[in-house]
């Protein structure tokens, strides 16, 4: 498979590789420099936090278990930072298993993804962030959805509750946006996690789970309605 070709919107892209293994670290920060972006590493999570804030990473790729402070913890607090609500996180690491994914993305990732890390593989999904980003937003009218007193800016990434601004990761604000789009629409999770996350990004349908919850707990329960057994619908109703 072709390697998608370094660009002056690629090189714009700085990346921060977090790891305690540094071989790990060289082969990533290898094959990222020789597509163009702008690289900065870390050996653990609480010097990722020093650097992060000197560097201001685009995208940030965290192992789990690190010495000092873990991913999850800093990925944690990355996220309680506004400086870094909007930064990409995908983790790379071995743990694989579900309740590790489930904390992760809780914590405020974007993706997950377990070693062995294929080099091809990582550089085709980040270019996928970096396209998905880079993507013309739609037509003016549907930038702005006022709804049962919400009111989501989707140029603007922002959202209001009754006049009180709402800080939203953006996978959380994305999937709030396009449930308010089409209100009187079912979701399932697979169609959520196909249309949030794209088909480049290989998740659990319990992501879905989880950052619904995370948006109910900050613009109300009643906003986004659970449909037993088919998946999640916008509610109209006050």
């Amino acid at each position: 498979m072709q390697q998608p070709a370094a660009s002056a919107a690629t090189t714009a892209y700085k990346i921060l590789v977090v790891d305690d293994d540094p071989d790990i670290v060289e082969l990533l920060e290898y094959n990222l420099r020789k597509e163009g972006y702008d690289v900065a590493t870390a050996p653990d999570g609480r010097k990722a936090l020093e650097v992060a804030q000197q560097f201001s990473p685009d995208i940030v790729l965290l192992d789990v278990m690190m010495p000092h402070l873990d991913g999850i913890a800093a990925c944690r607090e990355l996220r309680a930072l506004p400086k870094f609500k909007d930064t990409y996180i995908l983790f790379l690491t071995a743990r694989s298993e579900e309740f590790s994914e489930v904390a992760a993305f809780d914590a405020g990732a974007d993706d997950y993804l377990s070693k062995p890390i294929k080099p091809r593989a990582l550089m085709s999904r980040l270019a996928a962030v970096v396209r998905r980003d880079l993507e013309p937003t739609g037509a003016a009218a549907s930038d702005v959805i006022d709804i049962n007193g919400l009111r989501i800016d989707r140029t603007g990434f922002a959202v209001y509750q009754d006049g009180r601004k709402i800080s939203l990761p953006k996978k959380e604000f994305e999937l709030l946006a396009f449930l308010a789009a089409s209100p009187h629409k079912v979701f399932g999770r697979d169609e959520l996690l196909q249309n949030i996350w794209g088909n480049d990004v290989f998740v659990l349908a319990r992501t879905v789970d989880v950052h619904v919850r995370k948006v109910r707990e900050k613009v109300g329960e009643h906003h986004i309605q659970t449909i037993k057994g088919v998946g999640y619908k916008f509610n109209l109703d006050n």
